[in-house]
C-alpha cells in the first residue's frame, strides 16, 4: 500500500475516526473518572509496567469498540452498492481487503501507542528505574485492538446489516465482561471459569501490586488467539463465496485451540513477580525493591534510627534488618511476617507518606507489632492492632501520639490506646517489659489481640 493509496483510504473511510475515538475513550476514562489508577505505587503513571498493565485494563472498553467500529468500516461497501462492481474489476479481493484492514490497524496501533506514550512521558518523569519487560504487555495490546478491527471488518462484510456493529460490540462488552469478572479482583485471581479461557480475554485485571506481571506463556499464548482472529477478519473480508466465509473460521479456531495449549490453567502463573523490579537495593540492614530504589535515600535514615531503638527495648528478640515486603499476595490475605525483618508496604498509608520522625515512629510500631488483620488496598489494621501500634512505639518512645495514614482517627486511637497506655505505663519496670515482650511474640506469630495483653488479658 503506497502513500497515495493510504491517503485516499484516510479521507474515505472511518478509519481516521476509528483512532480518535478508542484514544479520547480511553484519555477521557483515565483522566476523568477518579479511580485506583490514580492511587499507590501501582498507579498507571507510577511504573513502566503498571501503566502498561492498566492501558492493557481498558481494553475491556476499548476492544469491543475497535470490533465495532471495524464492522461499520466492513459495511462500507454495502452501503455504497458498489459490491457487485469491485468484484467485476481484475484488483484481487485480497488487496482491497488490505488496503482497508491496514489502513484502520495502522490509525488504531497509533492510537494506542499514543496513549503508552502519555503515560509513558509522566512514568519518565516520576520513577528512576527503567526497563523494557512493559513492552510485551503493551504490543500485545495494540495487537487486540489491531485484531478486533479486522475481525470486525470481516464479520461486517460476511453479515451486511446495520444492527451488525451494535450487535458486535455489545456482545464483545458482555464476553470480555465475563470473562473479567471470572477472574476476580485479588492479585492472584481465583478464576470462576478455567483461568485459560478468561485469558482469551484482551484485558487483563486492576493493576494493584506494582512488582506483578504477566508471564511469558500469556503473551505468547495471547498472541496466538489474536493473530488467528485477526487472520480470520482478513479471509472474511476477502471471501467472495460462502464456502470461503466458512474456511475463513478455520484461523480463529486454530488459534484459539494452540492458544489454550499455552495459556497456563493455574491462575498463579497468570500474575507473576518481576524478579528483576524485585530485587534488593539496600543501604546497611534497610532494604527496598529496585522498583522502589528511589525511595531508598529517605528511608535509611529514620529505619536506622528504628532499629536500634528496637533493640533498646526488645533486646535479641529484635528485628535486624527493614525490608520491603514482596511476598505475591491477594486482597483480603494475611501479611507476611518475619521474626528477624521489619517488612513495610509502600501501599501502606501509614508508611507511604511519612517522613523523618513520623516515618521512625510508623516503622517502631512495625517492628513492635507486625499486623495481623488481612491486607485491603491501604487499609492498615484493625482499630485495636493500630492502639496497640500506637501503645507499643510509644512505650518505645517515651510519648503516646496517634499513628498518621491510618483509616482510624486519632480520636479512635487514643480512645482505646490511652486507657492501655495508662495501665502500663502505672506498672513496675518488669511488668511493663514483660507485657511488651509478650505482645510482640503474639503479634509476630498471629496470635491473641496485642492491645488485650497489654492491657494485661482483660477483654476490651
Amino acid at each position: 500500500m503506497n502513500g497515495r493509496v493510504l491517503r485516499i483510504e484516510l479521507r474515505r473511510s472511518v478509519a481516521p475516526w476509528a483512532g480518535v475515538v478508542v484514544l479520547a475513550a480511553a484519555l477521557a476514562f483515565l483522566y476523568l473518572i477518579p479511580g485506583p489508577w490514580w492511587n499507590g505505587t501501582a498507579s498507571w503513571t507510577a511504573q513502566w509496567t503498571s501503566m502498561a498493565m492498566w492501558t492493557r485494563a481498558l481494553l475491556i472498553y476499548l476492544w469491543p469498540l475497535a470490533l465495532g467500529l471495524g464492522a461499520l468500516q466492513g459495511l462500507r461497501d454495502h452501503r455504497s452498492n458498489i459490491s457487485e462492481l469491485l468484484t467485476s474489476t481484475p484488483r484481487p479481493a485480497r488487496h482491497r481487503a488490505a488496503t482497508l484492514a491496514g489502513t484502520t490497524a495502522l490509525t488504531l496501533a497509533s492510537a494506542f501507542a499514543l496513549l503508552v506514550l502519555v503515560g509513558g512521558v509522566q512514568v519518565l518523569a516520576d520513577t528512576e528505574y527503567t526497563h523494557l519487560r512493559w513492552l510485551p504487555i503493551s504490543l500485545v495490546g495494540a495487537l487486540s485492538l489491531v485484531a478486533g478491527a479486522v475481525l470486525g471488518m470481516g464479520l461486517g462484510r460476511a453479515l451486511p446489516s446495520p444492527l451488525t456493529p451494535p450487535v458486535l460490540a455489545v456482545a464483545a462488552f458482555v464476553f470480555t465482561n465475563l470473562l473479567q469478572a471470572s477472574q476476580g479482583l485479588a492479585a492472584v485471581p481465583e478464576a470462576a471459569v478455567p483461568n485459560r479461557i478468561s485469558l482469551l480475554s484482551p484485558a487483563v485485571g486492576e493493576a494493584r501490586e506494582v512488582l506483578l506481571t504477566l508471564s511469558t506463556s500469556v503473551h505468547l499464548g495471547q498472541t496466538i488467539w489474536l493473530l488467528g482472529m485477526a487472520a480470520t477478519g482478513f479471509a472474511l473480508l476477502a471471501a467472495a463465496t460462502p464456502r470461503a466465509r466458512l474456511l475463513a473460521l478455520t484461523p480463529v479456531l486454530a488459534g484459539a485451540a494452540l492458544a489454550l495449549l499455552v495459556l497456563p490453567s493455574d491462575a498463579r502463573r497468570t500474575y507473576v513477580v518481576d524478579e528483576a523490579a524485585a530485587a534488593m537495593v539496600c543501604d546497611g540492614p534497610v532494604c527496598v525493591s529496585k522498583a522502589h530504589q528511589a525511595r531508598l535515600a529517605d528511608l535509611a535514615g529514620p529505619g536506622k534510627k528504628a532499629l536500634r531503638l528496637l533493640h533498646d527495648a526488645l533486646g535479641s528478640q529484635a528485628p535486624t534488618s527493614i525490608r520491603e515486603s514482596t511476598a505475591l499476595r491477594a486482597l483480603m490475605d494475611t501479611p507476611e511476617r518475619s521474626r528477624t525483618a521489619v517488612l513495610l508496604d509502600f501501599d501502606d498509608g501509614m508508611i507511604a507518606d511519612a517522613k523523618g520522625e513520623e516515618l521512625t515512629r510508623a516503622l517502631v510500631a512495625q517492628g513492635m507489632a507486625p499486623i495481623c488483620f488481612p491486607r485491603s488496598d491501604n487499609e492498615s489494621g484493625t482499630a485495636g492492632e493500630i492502639a496497640a501500634q500506637s501503645v507499643a512505639a510509644g512505650w518505645v518512645l517515651g510519648d503516646l501520639k496517634p499513628l498518621g495514614g491510618t483509616i482510624h482517627s486519632s480520636r479512635d486511637q487514643l480512645e482505646l490506646a490511652r486507657p492501655v497506655w495508662k495501665k502500663l505505663k502505672a506498672l513496675q519496670w518488669s511488668g511493663q517489659l514483660s507485657r511488651i515482650n509478650a505482645m510482640h511474640a503474639g503479634a509476630v506469630s498471629c496470635k491473641g489481640d496485642p492491645l488485650t495483653v497489654l492491657d494485661g488479658g482483660a477483654s476490651r
